[in-house]
């Protein structure tokens, strides 16, 4: 069976590893500790968005340099 202060721990590294904040994982490390998990998902979700808006930047910029590789092979052939 899982101890209390194991299901924390693993919360604990499982927001270390989606590169939250420290700022961030004091909130929800605060709001679990409490049982607050009503709380936390807000944290979460908003966190999430601004992660995939950065994937949506990332996709755009890749984007444009694919055009512009695009281009420039076809100027050389």
């Amino acid at each position: 069976m899982t101890e209390a202060s194991d299901s924390i721990g693993i919360v604990y590294q499982n927001l270390k590893d989606a590169g939250c904040s420290e700022q961030i994982t004091e909130q929800c490390m605060g709001l679990v500790k409490t049982g607050n998990y009503s709380g936390l998902l807000p944290v979460l979700s908003e966190y999430r968005k601004a992660l995939l808006d950065t994937v949506r930047l990332g996709q755009k910029q890749i984007d444009c340099l694919d055009y512009l590789i695009y281009k420039i092979q076809k100027a050389i052939n």
